[in-house]
């Protein structure tokens, strides 16, 4: 259940942004065992002068899975090439155009509503 922030490039369509999104989560789920029904994303369009990937041009993405900390870096790295398959695969970006950071947090980071740390007391 990580939080995805992805950004890519304005103008794409829904389709596009829909493989982006489901390539994701799917290499999520596969490579780290998170729930199938969890699905945390926010998709930025950017224009490309405010998505500067170190000089690369073409279609490109970068994202930033914020999460629970816990997960092998054996998991992270399963992820990291799953992610890229899976995005070259569809919508078409390139591996070398694609950028992966993660951070992680402790469980009383985290609310999904009402105001409760989930993972730390029971929502009742």
């Amino acid at each position: 259940m990580p939080l995805v922030n992805i950004s890519i490039l304005s103008g794409k369509s829904p389709e596009y942004i829909k493989a982006v999104g489901d390539g994701i989560n799917s290499a999520v789920i596969e490579t780290m065992g998170f729930p199938l029904d969890d699905r945390y994303q926010i998709i930025h369009q950017l224009d490309s002068e405010c998505l500067q990937l170190q000089g690369r041009d073409g279609d490109r993405v970068m994202m930033h899975l914020v999460m629970r900390a816990g997960r092998s870096n054996e998991s992270k790295q399963a992820f990291y090439k799953k992610v890229v398959a899976n995005l070259a695969a569809n919508p078409g970006i390139p591996p070398a155009n694609v950028m992966i950071t993660i951070s992680e947090n402790h469980d009383i980071d985290w609310s999904f509503r009402n105001g409760l740390a989930q993972f730390i007391v029971n929502p009742d």
